[in-house]
């Protein structure tokens, strides 16, 4: 008898979503790649040569897309802009759905997400916060919770891109939400996984500067920012990004405990070839975050697809990337106005008097 596979479709074949169509088309043994979308002319010919040889077929029109026999989940991997929309459509159609983080770039768009997926519970709705599905980010949390560390109090996270010298970062800066809701997402995810989901609030303040592209600041944005995140109950979380790294990508974390201290990534490698040269002996690094959490991205695909067959749990819930976006936006308005912003035990907004 012939295993049944997941019928899905791919929103997007840029950058994150070719690479998710691949995944799912080569490396998800339980998937069909169906279907694939883009509005875009050069993505479309991506599809052609890589996907539509495979029987993927191709569109220019999402709605379409959705109407393609027998599918059964999506992966939406468009501009961030438009995940929320094209999230809550596939929902209605009665289709499982992959978003590419964030689900919005303001808390109120994330939240209509969340309210439809909870029409529809019988459906598989997952925010890919890739990090969660690292083996050893994994190995770090499991360590977190059997207490190895004792009570997690400080945590210390950065993602840190290469430069691109092409100016993409600065036209996606346009879209994204800012650099914290695009850049230190995914840390501020992993702040709550460790810390827990419940954690609250107290304070937020970011800071930021433009070191190697002023445009950015036309869209209120910078290329290097630092926020510091308060929690209820004495916990603080440090966040850096940054689009300037010489060297490649460098995304680290460190989680600090009342009895010890565990560090993810701190001396970031690509493989273990050591090339001795008359400068000395080094190693090199990944130039993206492609190459540093590949093998996160297929862990991702393949579980998603197994939840949406076999009916399990995610792995995750989806309101934690609700919070997620409402501490990145708060970081992203202190960074604007230079204001700290405070917050009560119930996550209300409070005012605090100034001298």
């Amino acid at each position: 008898m012939a295993q049944k596979k997941l019928q899905l479709a791919v929103a997007g074949l840029g950058r994150m979503g070719a690479r998710h169509a691949i995944n799912f088309a080569h490396r998800t043994p339980r998937c069909d790649l169906v279907a694939a979308f883009s509005p875009d002319t050069k993505e479309l010919e991506w599809g052609r040569k890589n996907l539509e040889p495979g029987g993927t077929k191709l569109y220019d029109n999402y709605d379409e897309m959705l109407q393609h026999p027998g599918l059964e989940a999506v992966v939406i991997a468009t501009v961030t802009t438009v995940h929320a929309e094209q999230a809550i459509k596939a929902m209605n159609k009665d289709l499982h759905v992959l978003c590419e983080k964030p689900l919005g770039t303001t808390v109120e768009i994330s939240q209509s997400v969340i309210r439809t997926a909870s029409q529809k519970p019988h459906l598989k709705v997952l925010c890919g916060f890739s990090r969660r599905f690292d083996a050893s980010y994994r190995d770090a949390h499991r360590l977190t919770t059997s207490g190895s560390i004792g009570n997690p109090s400080i945590f210390r996270s950065q993602t840190c891109d290469k430069l691109d010298p092409s100016g993409f970062f600065v036209a996606y800066a346009a879209f994204s939400g800012g650099i914290f809701v695009d850049c230190n997402i995914h840390d501020i995810d992993l702040a709550l996984w460790f810390f827990g989901q419940d954690t609250a609030v107290k304070s937020v303040m970011g800071v930021g500067v433009t070191a190697v592209a002023p445009e950015l600041r036309r869209h209120g944005d910078v290329d290097n920012a630092v926020g510091v995140v308060e929690f209820w109950g004495g916990k603080i979380a440090y966040f850096y990004s940054s689009r300037m790294m010489a060297a490649g990508q460098m995304d680290q974390t460190e989680i600090v405990g009342t009895q010890g201290k565990l560090g993810v990534n701190q001396n970031p490698i690509g493989t273990l070839v050591e090339i001795g040269e008359p400068a000395g002996v080094r190693r090199e690094i990944p130039s993206d975050y492609y190459g540093r959490f590949e093998h996160a991205f297929v862990t991702e695909a393949n579980e998603f697809t197994a939840c949406c067959l076999d009916g399990t749990e995610l792995p995750f819930p989806l309101s934690g990337a609700v919070q997620a976006v409402e501490i990145g936006c708060a970081l992203q308005e202190s960074l604007r106005s230079g204001e700290k912003i405070f917050f009560d035990e119930t996550g209300r907004r409070v005012e605090r008097a100034r001298l």
